[in-house]
């Protein structure tokens, strides 16, 4: 399956990504129209810090997907066809156990509405919006073996001869 990979040496925390996303997910999905829409659009990744530096923090569409088995109303669930996680927000209830229960922090509560709110992917997109405006060309939207050839190409050398 393919999904959203970070070089995290690229990422200097512009946040362009977060501003795509909401955009969009937006209803009018133009970024001066979705300034004024009531209720404001919402991202579903977010620019997040580590040891190592800035980085998107986003679903990662799990395998073994610890949100879907929280779930006790089958509104996390897997697209049989892509593979994504995906939660249906009418079936949501509202009781956050995919919050409590991801391992990375990516799904998160909507105060607003009272329901869960993680990243899809661009459900209807065929590339992520957050992959498409990065500047530094810091988001790969690819299957993991593509993304580490491509990593491991990208890697500077070292300067010092051994």
């Amino acid at each position: 399956m393919r999904k959203v990979y970070c070089d995290i040496r690229k990422c200097v925390s512009c946040r362009t990504c977060e501003i795509a996303c909401a955009v969009r997910h937006s209803r009018s999905g133009d970024l001066y129209q979705a300034l004024r829409e009531e209720p404001r659009p919402k991202r579903l990744v977010r620019v997040d810090a580590s040891e190592f530096g800035p980085f998107p923090l986003r679903c990662h569409h799990c395998e073994v997907a610890a949100c879907i088995d929280a779930c006790k109303t089958g509104a996390t669930r897997r697209d049989p066809i892509t593979g994504k996680v995906l939660i249906d927000r009418d079936k949501c209830v509202g009781c956050w156990m995919c919050v409590m229960v991801c391992p990375f922090g990516a799904v998160f509560p909507d105060m607003q509405t009272g329901k869960a709110l993680k990243c899809d992917l661009c459900e209807s997109h065929d590339q992520p919006a957050c992959v498409a405006s990065c500047p530094t060309r810091a988001l790969f939207f690819e299957e993991f073996d593509e993304f580490e050839a491509e990593y491991k190409k990208r890697r500077p050398r070292s300067l010092v001869r051994r």
